[in-house]
């Protein structure tokens, strides 16, 4: 074994479920010891940018702005059709412009790209957790907020309205399901290992697929929505084919992303397309 690898992975329910089987020693990696972090998407993308981890769960947004420096595990990523964010609105919120207060659940975020992509002329949004934006226009401290993971399922329950499904508009733009996030990695710890972590991350996924009911306290442990029935919807949603095999497919998807920022002017012309190891 090598020096313990840096894994970071999202509180998520589809996280949680994907690796279960890892952060408690059912599945093993035969390339590393791991040692686990858990925390909100946008905190990992800071670590990742910052060089502290040598694994993580991060944006595609991050990814394709990094991608000299990280490639993604062709297993554990999240992407697909309906698993978009939303952008929502305080019950009383005038329409969207100049004027609006709009929260985003971070700068690196898959998230905040497709606001940008698909709204470049609305106001920079203010960064905070994700948790936050909802408490934070239902008390009418925001206008707008772009809302991911639970979020999606639990709006009209706080009262809120859906102004658009992104991943939705997303989908009709480009006829492709939306990358949201991967398990990414640095490209210097060579093919490989990150191969053989990649195939461990698949071997714990299939577990978790095979023994869900035994993958529930964990989910629980971390979710924000403590309903099993809003777990589990979220774990069918973010937690597909593609999730165990981004494929063909979900490597297009990924150079559609990176299409679409280039010709937006938010990605460096000369940046490198993002590469998959594993599979």
């Amino acid at each position: 074994m090598t020096r313990p690898l840096t894994v970071g992975i999202s509180t998520c329910p589809n996280d949680t479920f994907a690796f279960h089987a890892l952060l408690n020693g059912i599945i093993e990696c035969e390339a590393f010891d791991l040692e686990f972090r858990l925390a909100d998407v946008e905190e990992l993308n800071l670590a990742l940018a910052a060089g502290e981890l040598d694994v993580s769960k991060g944006s595609f947004a991050l990814a394709i702005e990094r991608s000299s420096e990280l490639c993604v595990l062709n297993s554990g990523a999240a992407l697909g059709f309906g698993v978009g964010p939303v952008l929502l609105a305080s019950r009383d919120a005038a329409p969207l412009g100049a004027d609006s207060r709009v929260l985003a659940p971070g700068s690196w975020t898959t998230a905040n790209l497709l606001l940008r992509l698909l709204h470049p002329n609305a106001p920079t949004p203010q960064q905070c957790l994700f948790s936050e934006i909802m408490p934070a226009l239902e008390t009418g401290a925001a206008d707008y907020g772009v809302c991911i993971h639970e979020g999606r399922f639990t709006y009209a329950d706080h009262g809120l309205r859906l102004i658009e499904d992104l991943g939705t508009s997303w989908e009709f733009r480009t006829q492709s399901p939306l990358p949201l996030g991967g398990i990414l990695a640095r490209r210097k710890l060579g093919s490989e290992p990150l191969s053989a972590l990649s195939a461990a991350v698949g071997r714990s996924i299939d577990w978790a697929r095979e023994h869900p009911e035994a993958v529930l306290p964990t989910m629980r442990a971390h979710a924000q929505e403590q309903s099993d029935d809003v777990l589990w919807k979220h774990v069918e949603l973010y937690v597909n084919d593609w999730t165990r095999d981004l494929g063909e497919r979900g490597r297009a998807a990924i150079a559609a992303l990176e299409s679409e920022a280039r010709a937006a002017g938010l990605l460096e012309p000369t940046a490198r397309g993002l590469e998959v190891t594993g599979g």
